[in-house]
């Protein structure tokens, strides 16, 4: 454990036991960071979250949430909520969501969401500002591992959301989504773009005008 015992670098998969992650996740000093396990490696993330990445995870938040409101799906949405498969897989997406038949599954008073017990979310998704490559990689992997059912990764730099459905451990991008039926993609990119230009406010009277179609 001596090697992980110096301040680890960000962003960065490190071999590790499940144990030797267990330990330095439960540490004081990393309380605010974000940590991941998956075939024997670790990351901890602990990057200063910036306003772009801030603002965009706001947007996607009130978004699909007015979608779900609008359209009659039953919805629960978690903010960096921590999933733990025990000896095998942990994550801490920026958002992820329990819809339909599943929304209430997890009860109130739980803190980490044991994925032996639980299901895994329905829909997940990454905020990427530097994280892009590895959002795109071994995370993804991960989350196909996992067996969620839809992925997105928001390509803050870009001003884009990428989707993929997961199924049979494999992942293929799509256009709209296919755990709220009647989303598209591109929408959600429109709202991005004008986040760009005008306040949230606006863009959610925009996006309440679009749902409403």
């Amino acid at each position: 454990m001596s090697e992980l015992q110096t301040p680890l670098v960000t962003d960065t998969w490190i071999k590790a036991t499940w144990d030797e992650y267990i330990e330095l996740i439960e540490n004081p000093a990393y309380e605010k960071a974000k940590g991941y396990y998956h075939n024997g490696y670790m990351r901890i993330e602990m990057p200063p979250i910036g306003n772009d990445h801030a603002s965009d995870h706001t947007i996607i938040l009130f978004a699909v949430n007015l979608f779900a409101t609008i359209k009659g799906i039953a919805l629960n949405g978690k903010d960096n909520c921590t999933y733990r498969k025990t000896g095998l897989n942990e994550v801490q997406p920026d958002v992820s969501y329990y819809i339909g038949e599943n929304a209430n599954v997890i009860p109130y008073g739980t803190s980490i969401v044991n994925l032996d017990i639980y299901p895994t979310p329905d829909l997940v998704i990454e905020v990427a500002n530097t994280s892009l490559a590895d959002d795109l990689g071994n995370k993804r992997l991960l989350y196909e591992d996992l067996g969620v059912k839809e992925y997105w990764i928001l390509n803050v730099q870009n001003v884009e959301i990428m989707a993929f459905a997961i199924e049979n451990q494999g992942s293929r991008r799509i256009t709209e989504s296919q755990v709220l039926p009647g989303l598209a993609i591109s929408l959600l990119n429109e709202a991005l773009r004008r986040t760009r230009q005008m306040p949230h406010s606006q863009v959610g009277a925009w996006l309440l005008s679009q749902f409403q179609q």
